[in-house]
């Protein structure tokens, strides 16, 4: 079943409260009856994926207006983020808009999302790229969006120097300092720089990640990510004469 389907599920007996859980309840009043009786199948795993994506759909909501206004670009990049199915579209726009207009800050979303994958950092690494896509859609990275990055970053237990290998990695392969995407000295040895880029490998692989709670929708962002990781690579391989 797709996450769409097991949010509609979780109309009934989701496990999570606080306000990823607020927003299931609302988005409930409005498609339980069409989908009554329909459960959570997949246990915990779903509950996961569930709060992880509405997680995603709030923070990108309060993020997508931090520069004041919510452009067409930012929005068709939310959707590129999420492989969304034209029948949901409603849906996500429906629990995106109440999360915009939620009187609360980002803060207590992101919060909530650091409490449930606290043992998963490579999930909210994957969280930060995706909101960074959303960021970059216009071709405009406002100060108050940056802002906003490095707050949930830190919510998220990343520090100063986590943030900027992130960023690093979504300024595109012609300005990226390769090393810092992967995360390694300029001065490392070979052999630590092929030991960090394995295990990038493995941590960001996109079947390691649904394994902890990222679904499937989501995967792109994944790819994405592991692209950046292995172009870094190869540039410090030809730098080094590796090849």
């Amino acid at each position: 079943m797709s996450v769409w389907g097991k949010i509609i599920g979780a109309t009934t007996g989701f496990a999570v409260g606080g306000p990823i859980g607020a927003l299931v309840g609302g988005l409930a009043g409005h498609v339980y009856d069409r989908h009554r009786g329909r459960g959570d199948e997949d246990g915990g795993d779903a509950t996961k994926q569930i709060a992880f994506t509405i997680g995603v759909i709030a923070l990108g909501a309060k993020m997508a207006k931090a520069d004041g206004q919510v452009t067409a670009d930012e929005v068709q990049a939310f959707k590129e983020v999420f492989r969304i199915p034209p029948e949901e579209m409603k849906n996500v726009a429906r629990v995106f808009d109440m999360a915009r207009k939620d009187v609360r800050g980002y803060e207590i979303y992101a919060h909530q999302i650091a409490g449930l994958f606290k043992e998963n950092p490579r999930v909210l690494e994957d969280l930060i790229d995706g909101l960074f896509h959303i960021a970059k859609a216009d071709n405009v990275m406002h100060p108050a969006e940056l802002e906003y990055l490095e707050n949930v970053a830190r919510i998220f237990g990343f520090d100063a120097n986590d943030f900027a290998r992130i960023q690093e990695s979504h300024l595109g392969p012609d300005q990226a300092d390769p090393y810092q995407v992967l995360g390694v000295a300029r001065d490392a040895s070979d052999a630590e720089v092929k030991k960090v880029y394995r295990q990038l490998i493995r941590e960001h692989h996109p079947d390691a990640l649904i394994a902890q709670g990222v679904p499937e929708e989501f995967v792109q962002v994944a790819n994405d990510k592991l692209a950046a990781i292995n172009v870094a690579y190869d540039r410090i391989e030809k730098e080094r004469g590796l090849v």
